[in-house]
């Protein structure tokens, strides 16, 4: 190749001095004596020239090498000339970009008399063959080997291509490359045919099926329209695979939106209006929810940093007839105005990172739905918070927070889990301890409002208390759990930094004696106060049935009854806006009766003695909060007894004198202040034995009414060894009568 580049570099000093040195050959044969000449292109050049004494030997085999290597670029540029450029896709696709194999053939000009080389190979891989040859060549290695896309179709090619990557301003060196393909979209190389698939599913998915190159535009692709409460939005392909996809929307979590919907409904009856932001707006559908119901009352911003997401939004907010403020930088300010000129809601747009909006503006509501952890945006989300705000996260990292990746919950949370069977509060009280401590570097403190926890997320929403005192009381709360992995007991530690020397002595069970080894483990830190605030559900089923959330009511009407600790048949309904209920958990909250500006100052500082008041009504109900975590049925039943159903149970429990409620973090969970060992003992006390032969015959069904009389009367008399009992609950009755009078407002669980 040196001595190549080395002749044409000689050829291009000569070619000035080509017609002297034609006329001077025969002078320069006689006096050098028998110099040979060769015709190169119609140029006549000596073995040896002598010119402005520089002295450039150009043999006559390099010559020879440069000429075949010329004709063969000659041939192969016009070939491509034959290629069809009639299509609707740029002349400058590459070569192995056809639509049929005769074009392909035709490419490579086959002749039946000739031997021909492939367009696609290099010579010195496949050599020059006949037509019959070639055509098997071309079909067998190229063209099944192909990516097949909107009728073109994407041949291997095996040539000494430079690779062009998108966007790529500036010449490349030329590098051999093995087999690859060429993109008809952004013309970037790829070794691997499932890469390619790839790559174009990916521009697919993007919604960029138009090539780079072309000047004439495609037309767009058609965006699907979901609706979700009265509100439209546009979607694109694969819209609910993050991976694929800039503006994700995943329908299975309405339920969560409906939830923050009804939180936010609540802090917008105590203050008004009120500035809330939808941190990542993906397609818009929460911020829009949001100003499309309750109007003037709040102040929305979406925002996100992702150029297609906004676009996005900006384009459903036109399909929901409202006005867009978009604001991509600080001082930039641009106004669109929608289709709908008699609806004044404005939603403001902005492109910028959650940390960066949340550190210059401040807001009174947050919702933080980021793409797994939400624990990178805590800071940012409590230091411009509002007083008496609200702050939403929703965290789908499931995987950590369930305990099935407990390395990754060190690493994000701090705390140290295990797999439990209340698996999923242990990942609500996690998520609260990190936001804790997050507000608690602000000088703030958090009141725990709802925390959620389901199949696909935790979803956490606490209220922002300013101050330092406020903020020294939550951090008391995260605590260590210790917990015993024979029999699942577990207890917070206590409070203080003495070491003791037996900790196995604040477990209630006695495990650590009866069983050899190391029988607990410590957990955490956790959160170890209250997970719901009885008067906000209730609020919040009340804006639930005001706007018609029908998903969201049973759910609701599951957490009253959790954060009082009652079973259903206690729950009561009253209006959620009594003249009596002015405080709420030390939270003075807005009534119809009361006026916001003797309670609530904007933006500043509690009086002294609102603070003093807050306190005290706190630590009044420290006792009266839920018990902390559950017990799931199934876990304790015992080998070869029957359990009696679980409203009975719970039942059993209540007349005992225990405190007891069902759950939504388990169907089978109970909730009660009752220790292990007494659980045990009712559920034991209740449960029927199974009979071998009873089984061998097969199951006694029984009309239900008739059982259920011999069941009360059996709680009543408080005997479990009832004879007509014992004889007439069969095995496979009580789990038939339990899918029965499992409560309909758990079921959404």
């Amino acid at each position: 190749m040196a001595a190549e580049e080395a002749a044409e570099a000689s050829l291009a000093r000569l070619s000035p001095e080509r017609t002297q040195l034609g006329r001077e050959d025969d002078d320069e044969e006689n006096l050098e004596g028998g110099g040979e000449t060769t015709a190169f292109n119609g140029m006549v050049v000596s073995g040896k020239v002598k010119s402005n004494n520089l002295d450039v030997k150009v043999t006559e085999s390099e010559l020879e090498t440069e000429e075949k290597r010329k004709e063969e670029e000659s041939t192969r540029e016009s070939d491509s000339n034959i290629l069809d450029v009639s299509s609707d896709y740029p002349r400058e696709k590459h070569i192995s970009i056809q639509r049929h194999l005769a074009d392909l053939e035709k490419l490579a000009d086959l002749k039946e008399d000739e031997k021909k080389p492939c367009p696609l190979c290099p010579e010195e891989k496949f050599k020059a063959c006949y037509s019959h040859k070639l055509h098997r060549h071309l079909q067998n290695l190229h063209w099944k080997v192909s990516v097949e896309f909107e009728g073109y179709r994407m041949c291997i090619c095996h040539l000494p291509c430079r690779p062009v990557k998108p966007n790529l301003i500036g010449d490349q060196a030329f590098s051999k490359m093995g087999a690859h393909y060429h993109c008809i979209i952004c013309s970037a190389t790829i070794t691997r045919r499932t890469d390619m698939i790839g790559h174009i599913n990916r521009h697919v998915n993007k919604g960029e099926t138009e090539s780079r190159f072309i000047t004439v535009p495609a037309p767009k692709p058609s965006h699907e329209v979901l609706k979700e409460s009265a509100t439209d939005v546009q979607v694109l392909p694969n819209y609910s695979t993050p991976q694929k996809t800039d503006s994700y929307f995943n329908p299975r979590m309405k339920l969560n939106r409906q939830l923050i919907f009804c939180a936010l409904a609540v802090l917008a009856e105590e203050r008004k209006p009120i500035e809330c932001l939808d941190a990542f707006g993906a397609t818009g559908i929460m911020g829009l929810q949001w100003a499309k119901h309750l109007r003037s009352s709040v102040k929305v911003t979406i925002n996100d940093c992702n150029e297609n997401s906004v676009t996005m939004i900006q384009e459903n907010c036109h399909l929901n007839k409202m006005k867009v403020k978009l604001n991509t930088k600080e001082e930039d300010n641009d106004e669109a105005m929608g289709a709908g000129e008699e609806n004044t809601d404005t939603i403001e747009v902005t492109k910028m990172d959650a940390n960066v909006i949340m550190h210059l503006r401040s807001f009174d509501f947050i919702h933080l739905d980021p793409f797994g952890t939400s624990v990178n945006y805590l800071d940012s989300a409590f230091r411009n918070v509002r007083n008496l705000g609200i702050v939403s996260l929703t965290s789908t990292d499931i995987s950590s927070l369930y305990a099935k990746a407990q390395h990754v919950a060190l690493r994000h949370y701090g705390c140290n889990i295990v797999r439990t069977e209340y698996y999923k509060e242990l990942a609500a009280r996690i998520v609260i301890a990190a936001v804790t401590r997050a507000a608690a570097r602000c000088n703030k403190g958090i009141e725990v409002l709802l925390a959620v926890a389901l199949e696909h997320f935790v979803l956490v929403v606490v209220r922002v208390l300013r101050g330092p005192s406020p903020a020294d009381d939550s951090a008391k709360k995260v605590r260590y759990l210790i917990h015993c992995q024979w029999c699942e007991e577990r207890i917070f530690q206590k409070e203080g930094n003495m070491v003791e020397e037996n900790p196995y002595q604040q477990l209630p069970c006695d495990c650590h004696g009866s069983m050899p080894g190391k029988t607990a483990v410590v957990l955490g830190p956790l959160w170890s106060g209250a997970l719901f605030n009885t008067g906000f559900l209730r609020r919040m089923l009340f804006e639930a049935v005001q706007y018609g959330l029908d998903e969201a009511q049973p759910l609701l009407k599951t957490l009253v009854c959790e954060a009082e600790c009652t079973t259903s048949k206690h729950f009561s309904t009253h209006s959620p806006y009594d003249e009596n209920k002015q405080e709420e958990c030390g939270v003075y909250i807005k009534t119809p009766n009361t006026s916001a500006e003797s309670y609530l100052v904007h933006g500043k500082r509690k009086s002294d003695e609102v603070i003093r008041n807050a306190a005290k009504r706190q630590k009044s109900e420290n006792s009266a909060e839920h018990p902390a975590f559950y017990y799931n049925i199934h876990r304790h039943s015992i080998k070869g007894m029957n359990m009696p159903k679980l409203n009975k149970f719970l039942n059993y429990l209540s007349e005992a004198g225990y405190r007891v409620s069902r759950t939504h973090f388990d169907p089978m969970g109970v909730r009660t202040n009752a220790p292990l060992a007494q659980f045990k003992t009712i559920l034991m006390k209740y449960s029927t034995p199974t009979y071998m032969a009873g089984q061998a015959e097969g199951p006694v069904h029984l009309a239900e009414d008739v059982q259920a009389g011999e069941q009360v009367q059996a709680a009543a008399d408080g005997k479990a060894e009832d004879a007509e009992f014992l004889e007439d609950d069969k095995s496979g009755v009580a789990a038939a009568m339990f899918t029965k009078d499992y409560p309909t407002h758990c079921a959404a669980d």
